[in-house]
């Protein structure tokens, strides 16, 4: 039997953790010298309360490999293979502690294992929706390499767009990418972003929030048009908005699947409060 294995930036309930038997591996957000594991000893208030009101901006850190194995390591033992989806290996490091882990286990074992390493490219929803996808194959009586290909193909159709209240937060945290070039000329302005590539990239910038939601309406109109979307709208303490914006999407769209993802720690950190986004693909 095939076990999917994600990590918590796929912002994912518990319920639909659970529903999918997905297995989830916690990234981590530290304030300091102490260092919270994502969704398990910081909610998402607790977390936004000490982001706005602390002194200290918080850091990062992915899942070591030593943890990536503590994972593997029964699921292998009940006799298990294992598909293992990831946010962008551009923005992080656990695709590469996942590996590490892989070949850490190879070595101990003197033979190959049967997991596969997926860099989907994606964070948040977007990764979110991947690993669904991928525990549906799984549930399906896929194979391994069947379970790839169907997280690969649902990679490649994905779009993620995403507004936040200032860039000072992707600042900070080192994960601004290629919207650097917009600092400093968004006083006033509500940035716009998307993923390209596995980064982080400009898409615009509006004079408001409520023009902001427009834009992502519209650009959400331009990509999908009257196809079949699978979409889910992620917030960072932003679900009056969030919803809206759900209400705005179901009246115009052909939605054929659709989720709130609240934005956790993990992410948070460098979102920052306000933050919402569009992840969708069509059919």
């Amino acid at each position: 039997m095939i076990k999917i294995v994600t990590d918590s930036t796929a912002s994912l309930s518990a319920a639909q953790y659970k529903q999918n038997d997905i297995t989830v591996i916690a990234q981590k957000a530290i304030f300091g010298t102490t260092t919270y594991r994502d969704e398990i000893d910081l909610t998402n208030e607790q977390f936004y309360k000490m982001l706005t009101e602390g002194k200290v901006h918080p850091t990062t850190s992915q899942p070591s490999a030593g943890e990536f194995e503590q994972i593997y390591q029964p699921l292998l033992a009940a006799g298990h293979e294992i598909v293992s989806i990831h946010l962008s290996g551009k923005l992080s490091g656990t695709v590469a502690s996942a590996n590490t882990a892989k070949t850490e286990l190879e070595t101990q074992q003197k033979k190959s294992v049967p997991i596969s390493i997926v860099d989907t490219g994606w964070v948040a929803g977007a990764l979110g929706v991947v690993a669904l996808r991928g525990a549906e194959a799984a549930r399906a009586g896929k194979s391994r390499e069947q379970v790839v290909a169907a997280v690969n193909a649902v990679a490649a159709k994905m779009n993620l767009i995403l507004m936040v209240d200032t860039l000072e937060y992707l600042r900070k945290g080192g994960r601004i990418g290629g919207a650097q070039a917009m600092l400093g000329t968004m006083l006033n302005f509500k940035p716009l972003l998307e993923i390209k590539g596995g980064v982080i990239e400009p898409l615009g910038r509006e004079r408001s929030r409520a023009k902001a939601l427009t834009r992502m309406v519209e650009e959400l109109e331009a990509r999908a048009g009257t196809r079949a979307l699978y979409v889910v709208v992620l917030h960072a303490r932003a679900e009056a908005e969030a919803k809206e914006l759900e209400a705005q999407v179901r009246a115009k769209f052909n939605v054929k699947e659709y989720f709130l993802s609240a934005i956790g720690p993990a992410i948070g950190v460098h979102s920052g409060p306000g933050a919402l986004g569009l992840a969708f693909y069509t059919d």
